[in-house]
């Protein structure tokens, strides 16, 4: 009996305490801030889809304009090349920006039908993309396809439909080994995960997360497996899928990063503002 209790306490002391952490606001003024993204320059780049704007945040400098006219910008993410992949909710694809400024369509059809509303995206550091395209309010008006999509697309460039659902995805993400995919369903208000390959198959479809508090928007995973989603707050689970923890803000969270040079902060977009956590943990870096 002491043997089990002295082993519960040891396993609650090496438990990670989040109530030890504090949210600060670092940017505001936004009409809808969404999908960010910390990239190898060590700034923020995330989006104002209101505004049609990319924006960018840059430590000791603040807020900037990263690029205008962006087409109703959503989800954004970076690969070990340092190119931007912007999600255009507006223009109905997935667009690829290099490092002098060309862009490139990465996705905007699926068996020549164009898609829905591209909205969150991730990419794999081996050149593996995986992108949802749900459609919320006027997006569903003139939709071609007859459902909400997770799509792959390999570094070739061809497109696969990992999952056709009749409810909508929303946030997206990797494990730090990049073998597992997390989505979350903004209708079910669940995360599901899929075991990729190297090829980037997808296959195991499962539930890993259910009863959201709110609705499930941006997801994350840190280094340990534990799981951040945007909802009601900040909400954070460990890979079995308990919850751990809940910060609170006082707007509603749409979508987060891991970000700093030491991949130890946490930013969380929210309405009008943007946040920053830190914590002593590291999200997963695909970069």
């Amino acid at each position: 009996m002491r043997f089990l209790l002295a082993l519960a306490l040891c396993c609650a002391a090496g438990a990670q305490d989040f109530t030890q952490y504090k949210v600060e606001r670092i940017a505001t003024g936004l009409r809808f801030a969404e999908g960010p993204t910390w990239t190898a320059d060590n700034i923020l780049v995330f989006s104002d889809p209101p505004a049609n704007r990319v924006m960018r945040w840059v430590p000791n400098e603040g807020l900037q304009v990263h690029r205008e006219k962006a087409s109703g910008p959503n989800g954004t993410a970076t690969d070990t090349q340092g190119r931007l992949y912007v999600c255009e909710t507006r223009a109905r694809r997935v667009i690829r920006i290099d490092k002098k400024n060309h862009e490139e369509v990465l996705a905007e059809k699926w068996e020549g039908k164009r898609l829905n509303s591209p909205h969150e995206i991730t990419v794999r550091k081996d050149g593996h993309v995986w992108f949802t395209d749900p459609a919320f309010a006027s997006a569903n008006e003139g939709r071609e396809l007859d459902f909400y999509g997770v799509f792959h697309v390999n570094p070739k460039g061809v497109m696969e439909a990992v999952a056709k659902w009749k409810t909508r995805p929303n946030g997206i993400a990797l494990s730090g080994d990049g073998r597992t995919l997390y989505v979350a369903n903004s209708d079910e208000r669940s995360i599901h995960a899929w075991d990729l390959a190297r090829s980037g198959e997808a296959s195991n479809d499962r539930v890993v997360v259910s009863k959201i508090s709110g609705v499930p928007g941006g997801i994350r995973v840190d280094e340990k497996g534990n799981l951040y989603v945007a909802a009601k707050g900040v909400q954070i689970y460990s890979a079995e899928g308990k919850l751990l923890h809940m910060f609170e803000l006082s707007e509603r969270s749409s979508n987060l990063a891991f970000g700093d040079p030491d991949y130890s902060a946490l930013y969380v977009t929210a309405q009008t503002s943007v946040y920053r956590i830190r914590i002593d943990i590291k999200g997963a870096v695909q970069h």
